[in-house]
């Protein structure tokens, strides 16, 4: 998935430095005895990583889909009968599409005769999406398949169906024509099968509450940098991954919201809520991946972390995400700074 602040091309740069800091405070552990927390989780990259390194993992998003992904990249393991799935995959596959709540509120044909006509996904892909959600949950409910499979299945069709939206990468609009991989017939494939420790475990919790109630060797936090709010970039996922019939309203159709603002995205509030972060966090090894463009100053991170230990910082520069071209006079490129603080009891 094409993810606001996806860490998929800066993993080597964050191995790297971890490693680099385990070693410069010789750290005796193995990670196949090591905890690696992973508290702002959104797709699962970075966690998902460390899990095939060996770490157990925690891992949580406030985000539902979020969620939804990440349990399944990061605890299913060796618990899925692959056979059983790949049969039901070819069987959501073959469906007929249904006019859902999907195809009613966000394709052209759907939405003729209301306020607003969203173009979010073709007639086909929207009836297709439906069909195929409305079928996961009727397993569920008749025991078809199991918790595991559920989000395995669930995961998929939220990645899958993501790559034939009618938009420039986020949900915050939608194109005015179909473009050309929204015309597409949509295929649900299958999300990658990590295998790694069992012991892991996915939350879908706010942050600065479940940190009080967690604890292990290496926290990792990447959170919002800006002002932008991920539960109304990606609003459309949320509502395929709950498929609860939500309220909708405006232009671009969103859900009700308020629960799922993020502190880190306000900059009245942003150092505040990090320093909370920090200050209850039990884990040795607290590192923050935050670029030079962020709300928090750099200045401010530093104080901040030094007063609960001691302090180094990596640096990479990396080509900036862009979901659309009304930022094309901005640079090319960021420095992404990764934090490090040896935390001191």
């Amino acid at each position: 998935m094409n993810y606001i602040g996806s860490k998929y091309s800066l993993i080597d740069f964050l191995e790297t430095s971890i490693d680099k800091t385990l070693k410069l405070h010789n750290e005796t552990k193995k990670p196949s005895e090591m905890v690696f927390a992973d508290l702002f989780a959104g797709t699962g990259v970075v966690s998902g990583s460390f899990k095939q390194k060996g770490y157990s993992i925690i891992a949580n998003d406030i985000q539902y889909y979020s969620y939804v992904i990440t349990k399944h990249m990061i605890e299913n393991n060796g618990n899925l009968d692959e056979e059983k799935c790949a049969r039901l995959f070819d069987e959501l596959n073959q469906l007929e599409g249904v006019k859902g709540f999907i195809y009613k509120n966000y394709s052209y044909e759907g939405t003729e005769g209301q306020e607003f006509r969203r173009m979010y996904f073709s007639e086909y892909n929207a009836k297709k999406c439906d069909a195929i959600r409305i079928k996961i949950e009727q397993w569920l409910t008749e025991g078809k398949i199991s918790g595991n499979e559920y989000y395995f299945l669930l995961g998929s069709l939220i990645n899958s169906i993501d790559k034939y939206a009618n938009t420039a990468s986020v949900y915050g609009a939608y194109l005015k024509k179909l473009k050309s991989s929204a015309l597409k017939e949509m295929q649900l494939i299958p999300l990658p099968i990590m295998h790694g420790k069992v012991d892991c475990k996915v939350y879908n919790e706010d942050i600065n509450e479940l940190v009080k109630k967690v604890s292990g060797d290496i926290l990792y936090l990447d959170p919002p940098y800006n002002a932008r709010q991920y539960c109304t970039n990606y609003h459309l996922l949320e509502t395929i991954a709950r498929y609860d019939n939500p309220i909708i309203k405006g232009k671009t159709g969103l859900r009700e919201y308020s629960d799922q603002k993020s502190v880190f995205c306000m900059r009245n509030k942003v150092a505040e809520a990090f320093e909370d972060l920090i200050k209850n966090a039990n884990f040795k090894y607290i590192f923050l991946s935050y670029n030079n463009e962020g709300l928090m100053s750099f200045d401010t991170i530093e104080k901040i972390m030094k007063k609960y230990g001691k302090y180094k910082v990596y640096m990479q520069t990396h080509r900036r995400f862009k979901a659309d071209n009304a930022r094309d006079n901005k640079a090319e490129s960021t420095v992404e700074y990764l934090h490090c603080l040896i935390k001191e009891k």
